[in-house]
């Protein structure tokens, strides 16, 4: 994976830095139209099917994307297809989440067609108007949280904190909150000042003893006792430090965990969501209102959630967002079972995660890292 796709869930302080200065150049961006006007084209905000966009987009033969590379969710199954298929070229340029908003509103010569964007980043770009509206025929599969109500961002797929453990370091691996805590584990989550995953996990951990966004006390009093008893472990989460065997147990997003795990060795390692709960997240897609190749974008979302395209995101470690697609046995077969995520749920009040986000590290800092040997 690039660097870049490694901080797309980073943390919200970062995140409120990014939209003041993207907020700083709205103004060069209100009321531009799309690049050719072909964007219009009477077909925003229609449900087209994607064979009815093939001759549309073939038209165009081309698509630039931002934030969506080879190496990540398997994007490259996805662009193989649409050449393979429909003779679309594409190039992508990787960046972050709020960097292919400020790319949204300030290229105006050479835009980006498409985007995927954090969860968080989609009301943004869509309360800046840099979306167009695109459901794809599969929009009523799509849940709720996953989506605004008309097209402007939808989420393809999604991550859920969950534990990798090496069971070779351990005699019985956790599969939830109260086994951790129960067991004599060392567990590694990262570094809860500045990453979002780290942060994701403590959040994770509240809101399976009754937190929410809005209260993260459960979670900081389970790794504050953890702490106590010298059970978190100061060695960073890194691939090279799971592959050495200094971490027994350790929190990720499940895409991670998958994707370390076949790295490194999957006789290894087994991965778990914690069974009293855990969040899950995911990332959007997003047209830019003011695309060059506006039917060659769309026609990438429709295929991105066809069954085809979900199963490419699956090769990639990620979990589709259409659960009834059905896939292959050797694609499936590296994923976690779906009943894991029973008690797994999403975050339904951004704002209020935002706030909260803000105030984590402190909170850490003397509640938690104080007692940490």
């Amino acid at each position: 994976m690039k660097s870049w796709r490694g901080i797309r869930f980073f943390s919200i302080l970062a995140l409120a830095a990014a939209l003041t200065s993207m907020t700083l150049l709205a103004a060069c961006s209100s009321g531009t139209k799309t690049g050719d006007d072909s964007g219009s084209n009477g077909n925003e905000g229609k449900t087209l099917t994607l064979q009815e966009l093939v001759p549309l987009a073939q038209k165009e033969g081309k698509l630039a994307s931002v934030g969506m590379p080879d190496s990540w969710a398997n994007w490259k199954g996805t662009w193989d297809d649409l050449l393979s298929k429909y003779k679309i070229e594409h190039t992508d340029t990787d960046m972050s989440s709020a960097e292919e908003l400020a790319k949204f509103e300030t290229e105006k010569g050479n835009p980006p067609d498409i985007g995927d964007v954090g969860i968080a980043f989609g009301p943004v770009a869509e309360e800046k108007g840099l979306t167009l509206k695109y459901k794809t025929e599969f929009w009523d599969e799509v849940p709720a949280w996953a989506k605004d109500d008309d097209g402007d961002w939808m989420v393809g797929y999604t991550g859920t904190i969950s534990f990798l453990c090496n069971k070779t370091l351990v005699d019985k691996c956790p599969t939830s909150w109260a086994d951790l805590k129960e067991g004599n584990y060392k567990v590694a989550l990262g570094d809860v000042g500045k990453a979002a995953q780290a942060q994701h996990v403590v959040l994770a951990a509240a809101m399976a003893f009754g937190g929410d966004v809005t209260n993260l006390k459960p979670g900081l009093d389970y790794f504050a006792d953890l702490a106590s008893k010298d059970r978190i472990s100061k060695v960073d989460a890194t691939v090279p430090n799971i592959q050495k065997g200094e971490i027994q147990v350790v929190t990720l997003w499940d895409f991670n965990s998958l994707g370390y795990r076949d790295q490194i060795d999957p006789s290894k390692f087994e991965i778990h969501i914690p069974k009293e709960g855990s969040v899950t997240s995911g990332y959007a897609s997003v047209i830019n209102k003011n695309a060059k190749n506006p039917n060659a974008a769309m026609l990438a979302r429709a295929y991105i959630f066809s069954d085809e395209g979900q199963i490419n995101l699956a090769k990639g470690y990620a979990r589709p967002i259409r659960s009834s697609v059905k896939l292959p046995d050797d694609v499936a077969s590296k994923l976690i079972s779906s009943d894991e995520y029973a008690n797994a749920k999403p975050i339904s009040d951004f704002k209020a995660w935002e706030k909260s986000i803000k105030e984590l590290p402190q909170l850490w800092l003397e509640q938690v890292q104080s007692k940490i040997k």
